[in-house]
């Protein structure tokens, strides 16, 4: 999956006029906030992510542990996966 997303960024990233750069990254910490108006999640980082509007919230709360995979564009953590740590 995460070479799936990887190829799919960096194809997007070549044919995509955007002049900001896009870096996908990935993190491991538990959610601290589940704020779903915002559709935002903060870790224990401190850091907020952002969720698209089709994500689903089922079984995320604060204290589970999870793996985000997410690409910074225009200074926001935009989530593209998410894995709960089991």
């Amino acid at each position: 999956m995460r070479f799936f997303v990887a190829t799919l960024l960096a194809t997007a990233s070549f044919l995509s006029p955007i002049s900001s750069f896009a870096e996908s990254a990935d993190v491991e910490a538990t959610i601290k906030k589940v704020d779903m108006s915002s559709l935002s999640l903060t870790l224990d980082d401190g850091k907020t992510y952002q969720a698209p509007e089709e994500f689903n919230f089922d079984g995320l709360k604060a204290g589970v542990k999870v793996v985000i995979f997410y690409t910074e564009v225009d200074g926001k953590r935009v989530i593209n996966d998410l894995d709960i740590v089991q």
